[in-house]
């Protein structure tokens, strides 16, 4: 990759953080966003990540309806997918705190 797509890159990197930093000023509690940042979390991984939830939360709704009760292992597989830098931990905070996908990461809650 030559000097010219690593600056085009850290420019879009850039220009999505402070989209949701806009968003942060007007609601402070978006707790996600605000690891997004930190973390330095690309667009392309944040979409990726929203992706898998939507993913396991289908997996999980299926699996209620065959009557599981469990689901530690979506929580495994959330762990394993999880984008470098973040700690499944402070996603399942984060996420809960904004409510993403909330009754997703309300049962992984029970596995931290």
């Amino acid at each position: 990759m030559n000097d010219f797509n690593i600056l085009m890159e850290k420019i879009q990197l850039l220009e999505f953080h402070q989209q949701l930093l806009l968003e942060l000023i007007s609601n402070p509690n978006l707790e996600f966003y605000k690891l997004i940042v930190e973390k330095g979390i690309s667009k392309h991984e944040m979409e990726r990540f929203y992706r898998l939830c939507h993913e396991l939360n289908n997996k999980m709704e299926e699996q209620k309806a065959e009557g599981f009760v469990t689901f530690h292992p979506l929580f495994t597989e959330l762990s394993a997918a999880m984008p470098a830098g973040l700690k499944t931990n402070d996603v399942v905070r984060a996420c809960l705190a904004q409510k993403i996908y909330e009754p997703l990461f309300k049962e992984f809650a029970r596995y931290l």
